[in-house]
């Protein structure tokens, strides 16, 4: 079997590091993890530019839906382009309309913007009522990458959708509950060539009270683990 992508989702500069340490071969790019990923800021997609692993960088102006306003989609191509003059090696968009369809107007504008870059939909694709309809749009946009939970809460929940996905000819990336354990019933249920993992682990509570008392860190805040991040490279190894 060829070698299966792990991309490993990061939101600061330790994970940035550790992702590279544990043997990932791409990074996607957030801030704010826990709300979903949105998207970095000037100096981490500085310091993922110097990294030596590509990175897709999140272009999601805030949290909530994936409806976006004229103003949202104006922010969403200025960070297209701060992340073209970075160097980066890609972005990773998504566009709703109110019922959970894909908006094809503004990905469309978004695709062409970030022509010539890497492109993954995320998983604004999880909310839409027709999936082959989905897919469909997403081939005849030139979108060569999806990540999906297969429109489940893990996508080890979602893998008859994922499967259902793969057959559009669109690369089809399981993300969502992705851990070392569970690898290989994903390399057994579908023609698995990439997937996407936090490899988290809970942070370790702050030395000063106040942080936490502040909100400074929210509880359950997580950070990338080296350890697991390794581990799933070794699973997907042993595949």
């Amino acid at each position: 079997m060829a070698k299966i992508t792990l991309e490993i989702c990061v939101d600061d500069a330790a994970g940035i590091a550790a992702a590279f340490a544990g043997g990932a071969d791409r990074i996607e790019l957030c801030s704010a993890l826990a709300l979903g990923g949105l998207t970095p800021s000037a100096g981490l997609i500085a310091l993922a530019a110097e990294s030596p692993l590509p990175a897709m960088a999140m272009i999601r102006p805030r949290a909530g839906d994936f409806v976006w306003s004229a103003a949202e989609v104006r922010a969403m191509l200025a960070e297209i382009a701060a992340v073209r003059a970075a160097g980066l090696a890609g972005v990773v968009i998504g566009a709703s309309l109110p019922d959970g369809r894909l908006d094809e107007a503004v990905l469309a504008t978004l695709v062409q913007a970030a022509k010539g870059l890497d492109i993954t939909l995320h998983r604004a694709i999880d909310l839409v009522p027709d999936v082959k309809e989905a897919m469909a749009l997403c081939a005849s946009l030139g979108i060569r990458r999806v990540l999906s939970s297969g429109g489940e809460q893990t996508a080890e929940a979602g893998m008859d959708r994922l499967a259902e996905m793969a057959r559009s000819g669109v690369t089809v990336m399981p993300g969502g509950g992705v851990h070392a354990g569970n690898v290989a019933a994903f390399a057994k249920a579908l023609s698995l060539h990439e997937i996407h993992a936090s490899g988290s682990s809970p942070l370790p509570p702050p030395g000063l009270a106040q942080i936490a008392a502040f909100g400074f860190q929210p509880p359950g805040a997580k950070g990338t683990d080296v350890e697991k991040v390794r581990a799933l490279r070794q699973a997907l190894d042993a595949l």
